[in-house]
């Protein structure tokens, strides 16, 4: 069992840079249909253009964090306390795994690395 940890704490850094980019694309997909309307449908009809804007990963990711912690108590609490029955599972998690990325950083494959370099 040793070797195995030994074997996942040796990825550990590439792991976090692969779950910032993946956490970033899922996130992406809703700017890509405020900004764009694509795919189309009625959740982002109303949304206004920019609103939302940020940088660098701690600073945005922490942000981030707050703004799903919103949406939950905005949009998906006052339905119910369970977020299995209030459909508040996806913004708790993007909630957490941003208040993830705010305190571990983008990883060695960021552009926050690059720049440190």
């Amino acid at each position: 069992m040793d070797q195995f940890d030994k074997l996942l704490a040796n990825s550990q850094p590439a792991a976090l840079s692969l779950f910032r980019f993946i956490t970033g694309l899922l996130l992406f997909q809703y700017g890509v249909a405020k900004l764009f309307k694509f795919p189309a449908g009625t959740m982002f009809e109303k949304v206004e253009l920019f609103s939302l804007i940020g940088l660098f990963t701690r600073i945005v990711a922490f942000i981030l964090a707050g703004e799903m912690a919103f949406a939950y108590f905005i949009g998906h609490f006052p339905k119910g306390f369970f977020p299995l029955l209030n459909n508040g599972t996806g913004a708790i998690l993007f909630c957490f795994a941003c208040l993830y990325l705010s305190t571990a950083g983008g990883g060695p494959y960021s552009i926050d690395a690059m720049r440190k370099k």
